[in-house]
């Protein structure tokens, strides 16, 4: 029985493209070949335009990518930037826990080396300052520290990091050379260790460094963020002035509006980044072992196991919730972080519930085309159940998520057991009604493009707005 409401959405969906108009239900339409052509009206071409102009610029500027592999081409470079692009269109609240997975973690890693080197680099300065004003000879001393000793190496040449360097780190920055040879990409916890063992010297770079390597440019920015604004101002427009707005135009704006989202929580994330910094193993130190992306610990990747399709398929799903994050061998053989990957586990209750209300707040921005003047009566009532599954998809996701964040533990109960169980199967039950929702709203949106309402083509007379004479 939970899975009428998928059977339902995807045979109606496809059936109904084909039904003649029912009774009483056609509305006044205008087909494509009625799209005009006058000076004070908007054709279909302006409408497909002014969307895929939006959408190509909020998920373009807003997609900040890890660092590419060592001798990875341009082409595969763009290749897996369109790819997560295309994600981001079909799939915005998934790239929002991403984001929001890379932003807690870029904080936390900031905050562990300001702790670990940034209160004792303090420390040291503040008991010296006034010896530097006294005498010469205190001065040189003190500058003069034991360069065998590691930790006071790291204490006198910590610089404070802030968000970038976590985003910078969890994403790749840092490349670790052993015999002047790259071994491994390291995440932030691992050159923290090495920096506290002092198998290594702490890495200098500052903020502006790391932004100078970013090439996120400002013009970008604003051409994106002016394209959103116009978009928007033309839909309240329209809806001041009681101008239909079209299905196409609604779901621009919802992918538009998490997009921002994600754009906001990778604001201090380097764009585009060509290639990390290197730091290298002191001589002295035995090399390392077990690093998180080295290749020779690569034990399990894509296709290696008893369900490498699945894997393939379901990979990008569990990457981007945090579930698991596979490191394929193209990945460790180039020396880089996953593509979807770059966080650590970080205030998961809050990042899932963040992920939930963008994909509640999702399906409530489709239910503005409630009382779109569809050309058959099913095509509306599939666009509101559509509509409302995406609302509520989320709410079992939720619950079994945080039944197993919660701690309990207790295989030996029936009753744990049989609710584990079924909330496992209520999760994955919602998750395929929120794909054949977000299908059947795609389906609708095409179907709706052959036969619009009369005034679609209208434009908005901002005279109106305006006192005039």
């Amino acid at each position: 029985m939970t899975l009428l409401p998928l059977a339902i959405l995807l045979c109606v969906t496809f059936v109904c493209a084909s039904q003649p108009s029912l009774n009483g239900t056609c509305v006044p339409s205008l087909d494509i070949s009625d799209s005009p052509s006058r000076s004070d009206t908007r054709t279909l071409w302006d409408i497909l335009w002014s969307c895929a102009a939006t959408l190509f610029a909020c998920a373009w500027t807003a997609i900040h990518p890890n660092i590419p592999g060592m001798k990875e081409g341009k082409l595969t470079i763009t290749s897996r930037r369109l790819l997560i692009m295309v994600m981001a269109l079909i799939a915005p609240e998934l790239m929002i826990t991403w984001a929001a997975r890379q932003f807690f973690s870029a904080r936390a890693a900031a905050k562990e080396f300001n702790d670990e080197f940034g209160s004792q680099h303090a420390q040291a300065h503040g008991d010296h300052g006034d010896i530097a004003e006294s005498t010469a000879t205190l001065l040189r001393e003190i500058s003069e520290l034991d360069e065998r000793s590691t930790p006071k190496a790291a204490v006198r040449n910590f610089r404070e990091w802030t968000m970038a360097h976590g985003f910078f780190a969890w994403m790749g920055g840092f490349m670790l050379n052993v015999d002047d040879k790259p071994r491994a990409t390291l995440d932030p916890d691992e050159l923290l260790d090495f920096v506290r063992k002092g198998s290594m010297d702490m890495p200098i770079i500052t903020e502006a460094e790391i932004e100078d390597r970013s090439k996120g440019d400002g013009l970008s920015k604003g051409i994106a963020i002016l394209q959103l604004v116009w978009f928007v101002l033309q839909l309240i427009a329209r809806y001041a002035q009681n101008l239909p707005i079209t299905l196409l135009e609604i779901d621009t704006l919802a992918v538009s509006a998490l997009t921002c989202i994600t754009y906001c929580l990778w604001w201090k994330k380097p764009k585009n980044v060509g290639c990390p910094y290197t730091v290298h193993w002191k001589t002295t130190a035995s090399p390392p072992s077990n690093l998180a992306y080295d290749e020779s610990n690569i034990t399990h990747a894509l296709g290696c196991d008893c369900f490498p399709y699945f894997t393939y398929l379901t990979y990008p799903i569990t990457s981007l919730m945090g579930f698991e994050v596979t490191i394929s061998p193209r990945a460790a053989r180039s020396h880089r972080v996953p593509s979807l990957g770059g966080y650590g586990g970080y205030h998961d209750v809050i990042i899932l519930l963040i992920g939930c209300f963008c994909g509640i707040v999702f399906g409530g921005i489709h239910c503005l085309g409630w009382n779109f003047l569809f050309h058959r009566q099913t095509e509306q009532l599939l666009w509101r159940t559509a509509s409302l599954m995406i609302i509520c998809s989320p709410v079992p996701i939720l619950l079994c998520s945080g039944f197993f964040m919660s701690g309990i533990d207790d295989s030996s109960s029936a009753l744990i057991f049989i609710i584990k169980i079924s909330l496992g199967i209520a999760s994955v039950i919602s998750a395929l009604i929120y794909i054949a929702a977000r299908v059947t709203i795609i389906v609708l949106m095409i179907l709706s493009l052959q036969s619009l309402p009369s005034g679609i083509y209208d434009t908005v007379a901002w005279t109106n707005f305006f006192p005039h004479v």
